[in-house]
């Protein structure tokens, strides 16, 4: 169960093939009671089966379908390793779960949609980003949000410096043997590559070597749009910016040797680089949403918001992830029916619009009321 990516999260808002039960619980770390958390999680699936029965299941299909997560419980080691919440999506033939570095409000939901707003704060903004940590010894590449991080793997690039500056060494010698001519008297003229000896030599060998990392991270990058931040002795930075090709290389990065740095500190200095990135980049983003009030290319009005992120128009949305709003958006006609509370009938319209406007390609930010542009639960900019 591991940190959730912006590909898995689209996956579950894409997965509409109902009822599809969305469950959330705080749970006690390792060194807490691991009783509670289970006792917790029977609690829900008790929530979780009366709730699937209220839409007409008969009870042994709800069990049926509850069965994966069911078993959980009679997993002790399981309960032992969690974080501080714990997610689980259950629907006929599906189940997902991820244990992550928030604590989750007790929440059962059972609808025609996964809910995922819960979720927003650990990629908000779409906050990803990627570090490349180079040494002599090893490359690593790591993908990262604020809360998770995962090691991936890059191919057609050599293991480390050292064995690329090897390969040149080898190149160097064929050289020398295939490029030398007869001189009087059986000697025989050397010709040299590159430019110079020493430290140029060293230089250039590592710009080669740059230059392939740079081209197999790009295949991975793609049509990325996530800051890359560079990890290495201070003065291989400028070297790596030179091989670079990929236009969202941060100028600032984490100096110093990664190699006696674990994943989890590598992520933790990564991401005191990027962070203020992240910071003004949602700053710019609620200013933007300030000035276009009250011009029709922004609202702050749940109700115009929720149909326009239905209709693809939301570029960007603000969203308080604490609040709660039900109601019925006609998929048709785009007219949305409030409700005071929650029913087999309705659904979470902040999550509604979140899920809108994600699979349309736009940016969610999951922010703190006084950090809402606006005086409602939701705000968003519009794209026409």
């Amino acid at each position: 169960m591991p940190g959730i990516a912006m590909t898995e999260l689209q996956s579950l808002i894409e997965r509409r093939d109902g009822p599809c039960v969305s469950l959330y619980m705080p749970t006690e770390r390792a060194g807490g009671d691991p009783k509670q958390n289970a006792i917790r999680f029977k609690n829900l699936l008790t929530r979780a089966n009366e709730s699937l029965e209220e839409t007409g299941l008969r009870a042994a299909e709800a069990e049926a379908l509850l069965g994966p997560a069911t078993k959980l419980l009679d997993e002790s080691i399981f309960w032992q390793r969690q974080s501080d919440g714990l997610a689980l999506f259950v629907s006929d033939g599906f189940f997902l779960g991820y244990r992550q570095p928030l604590q989750f409000e007790e929440t059962v939901l059972v609808g025609p949609r996964f809910h995922i707003k819960p979720l927003l704060p650990l990629i908000s903004g779409d906050g990803r980003f990627y570090v490349v940590a180079l040494s002599r010894a090893e490359v690593r590449v790591l993908q990262g949000t604020h809360f998770s991080v995962d090691q991936l793997e890059i191919e057609d690039v050599p293991d480390s410096l050292a064995d690329a500056m090897k390969y040149d060494e080898f190149e160097e010698q064929i050289q020398f043997h295939t490029a030398t001519a007869p001189r009087a008297h059986g000697s025989r003229r050397a010709i040299f590559h590159g430019h110079g000896a020493g430290h140029d030599d060293e230089s250039d060998s590592i710009l080669r070597y740059f230059r392939q990392v740079d081209k197999g991270l790009n295949e991975i990058l793609n049509s990325s749009h996530a800051p890359l931040i560079v990890a290495a002795l201070e003065h291989l930075h400028p070297i790596y910016a030179e091989a670079n090709t990929y236009p969202h290389l941060l100028e600032a990065g984490v100096m110093g040797n990664p190699d006696p740095l674990t994943t989890k500190e590598l992520h933790q200095r990564a991401w005191a680089v990027v962070r203020p990135y992240f910071e003004a980049k949602q700053r710019q983003a609620a200013e933007q949403v300030r000035v276009a009030l009250g011009t029709g290319m922004a609202s702050a009005d749940i109700n115009v918001v929720v149909p326009a992120a239905a209709s693809g128009r939301v570029a960007t949305l603000f969203i308080d992830p604490n609040r709660q709003a039900w109601g019925r958006l006609d998929r048709q006609t785009l007219e949305l029916e409030r409700d005071q509370v929650a029913s087999s009938e309705n659904e979470e319209l902040i999550d509604l619009a979140a899920v809108h406007t994600l699979r349309q390609s736009g940016t969610v930010y999951a922010v703190e009321p006084g950090d809402m542009p606006g005086e409602g639960s939701v705000a968003a900019v519009f794209r026409y």
